[in-house]
């Protein structure tokens, strides 16, 4: 179980409120998803899975934001073993980048899994035209049909609309869940089981975190929302296990999505140490008091333990409140049990600031901008 250090004042009656309306959202269905599995689709995406893992040395990931940050800082942070290694491409618009993701697949034979609930985001559509050509080449279009796999809308847009009309394989990304929520969803399952992971560990953490993550997950909600209240307008999520890397970033979208809007939120950062003790230790240890830390404390090794331990006296010494959220175990039980954790407190934390949790607005903002410079020219 979860354990979080601190114990901030709490009104029930409100969380109680917050957490119907969260039920009741439209985009709330993450919330007891990890019971709630379509055994149906869960069945062919392992089907998928193995097919994939027998024909193919790559498969390419295609997607940006939560179409790909979740499952890559599971597979990054468990390092499992398969034959079939994933790379990741359509996560920026670096010519650079895609021509080195082209270059790692070089004549491998290989597969894709598209995910892009629309089809139309510029970053991921890019790389899906460069790959999909390349896979046309090599194993021609009847074949390289069959080893294209599209995560997308269940009706509608451009991606869901090509997958019909030639013939990919699909699966759903879910109307009621949005991206940064959507891990234990098919976006992130069929990686995770072409990766080597071991999802039915994954979800049955999960699963069990939909009634022990309820207690911690309101605390840290409302410790946030006090410090927020306080001045404290950044939080820094240190782990100290540098294969975490990854877990960081996708902590990083989900509060930063989930919250910044309406001139409200906490800016999310975060550190790995002790490398960043060497580069940013500084800074944390006698900078400015605008922010807390939130330490990940993973299961780790004697010597790291006292890092973290010197770190937490340090820090809070040095006037940096210093809260601690405590993971049972490192493998795909806790990782499944935190990431559940996570989005119910980040869902909590974003209505006590009353935004709401499920929609980016401001995501739209340089598209568009994008969008008329591209057509000027």
């Amino acid at each position: 179980m979860i354990k979080v250090n601190c114990s901030p004042e709490i009104d029930e009656r409100r969380t109680a409120h917050i957490l119907k309306e969260i039920a009741k959202d439209k985009m709330g269905g993450w919330l007891g998803l990890p019971r709630k599995i379509d055994m149906g689709e869960f069945v062919r995406i392992k089907e998928a899975a193995k097919k994939i893992n027998e024909e193919s040395e790559y498969l390419v990931c295609i997607g940006i934001g939560g179409s790909y940050l979740g499952h890559r800082a599971i597979i990054e942070a468990l390092r499992p073993k398969s034959e079939t290694k994933i790379i990741y491409a359509g996560n920026s618009l670096s010519r650079r980048e895609l021509d080195y993701a082209l270059k790692r697949v070089g004549d491998h034979d290989f597969s894709i899994n598209v995910i892009s609930k629309s089809g139309t985001t510029l970053e991921p559509a890019i790389a899906f035209s460069a790959f999909k050509k390349k896979l046309i080449e090599k194993y021609g279009e009847e074949e390289a049909n069959s080893r294209i796999y599209a995560t997308t809308d269940k009706k509608e847009g451009a991606l869901h609309d090509e997958a019909v009309a030639v013939g990919y394989t699909r699966f759903v990304v879910p109307d009621n869940i949005g991206g940064r929520y959507s891990v234990l969803t098919a976006v992130g399952l069929l990686p995770l089981l072409v990766a080597g992971v071991d999802v039915d560990k994954l979800l049955e953490g999960a699963a069990e975190a939909v009634e022990t993550a309820v207690e911690p997950a309101t605390k840290y909600a409302w410790m946030r929302y006090t410090l927020g209240q306080r001045g404290y307008d950044t939080e820094v999520f240190a782990s100290f296990e540098p294969a975490t890397l990854y877990f960081n970033e996708w902590l990083k979208q989900l509060f930063g999505e989930s919250e910044g809007k309406g001139g409200q939120g906490i800016f999310p950062a975060s550190v790995i140490y002790s490398t960043d003790l060497h580069s940013l230790g500084q800074f944390m240890q006698d900078g400015r008091r605008n922010l807390f830390e939130t330490i990940v404390d993973y299961p780790t090794d004697e010597i790291n333990a006292r890092v973290v331990q010197a770190v937490r006296i340090a820090h809070t010494d040095g006037g940096i409140p210093v809260l601690d959220i405590t993971v049972p175990t490192y493998d795909e039980k806790g990782f499944g049990e935190l990431i559940y954790f996570f989005e119910l407190a980040c869902a909590l934390s974003a209505k006590l600031f009353g935004v709401n949790p499920f929609d980016q607005p401001g995501v739209e903002a340089y598209k568009n901008e994008l969008r008329k410079l591209m057509a000027k020219e």
